[in-house]
């Protein structure tokens, strides 16, 4: 009997190590400062709220932690897209003011290893704001940091819910430095090849729900030139 406790107690220590290792993995080395966030270029700045229930519309498979949102919106239970979530939400400018709508499918990624500190999604966004155009943008998130530092200890919680102040970014390819993809649709934007970054700043999240108090900003950089002229001033 001895033995067999000895083993039990040991596969759960091997089980706990293995699981303190992955999450705080040495080899797993944070991005640090986005390529944009010290770019002279025209940012265009989009923000919005990441908490479902401020959207205009969410839905997932309805199994997911995040609830769909409103109610009775229908869910993407099919087999073929049980991994998918939709958004539409309001997108507002760096002043605060309704700038446009913007509309997010996200994917789980089968590039995912969490050895690795890759906890992918693959998305894309379909931004259109009336006094510039639309714009698509391609990306991989990583989430790996944002469920370490925030997911994690909110798990562990006595009360099931983080609170705090943690801000980081999202993006993660498909471009070389690790920004996204972004290309102009319609309006000023039209046929501009640009770049992009996706962050995220939580405050409070539940390990039931979800974000409670948590916005998203996405950063475009524009070309420094556009027809032969340079751009106009940034909001910022």
């Amino acid at each position: 009997m001895k033995y067999l406790i000895a083993l039990v107690l040991g596969l759960l220590s091997g089980a706990a190590v293995f699981a303190v290792a992955m999450v705080y993995n040495p080899f797993v080395v944070d991005r640090g400062i986005s390529p944009l966030a010290v770019t002279d270029s025209e940012l265009i700045t989009l923000n919005y709220s990441a908490v479902p229930s401020d959207s205009i519309v969410f839905t997932n498979n309805g199994d997911s932690q995040k609830k769909p949102f409103p109610e009775k919106v229908l869910q993407l239970w099919e087999a073929p897209i049980r991994s998918t979530s939709a958004m539409a939400t309001v997108m507002r400018d760096a002043r605060g003011q309704t700038a446009g709508i913007g509309i997010k499918f996200s994917s789980l990624s089968e590039r995912t290893r969490l050895l690795s500190g890759k906890a992918l999604v693959d998305s894309v966004w379909y931004v259109y704001m009336p006094d510039r155009g639309s714009l698509f943008m391609e990306q991989s998130e990583n989430y790996w940091t944002f469920l370490r530092d925030v997911a994690v200890p909110a798990y562990r919680s006595g009360a099931n819910a983080w609170k705090g102040n943690w801000i980081g970014d999202l993006t993660d390819g498909p471009e070389p430095l690790g920004t996204a993809a972004v290309t102009g649709g319609v309006g000023s934007l039209r046929g501009l090849e640009m770049l992009g970054v996706e962050s995220l700043s939580a405050r409070a999240y539940s390990a039931d729900s979800g974000p409670i108090s948590a916005d998203g900003r996405l950063l475009i950089e524009l070309p420094a030139i556009t027809d032969g002229f340079e751009t106009a001033t940034s909001e910022e």
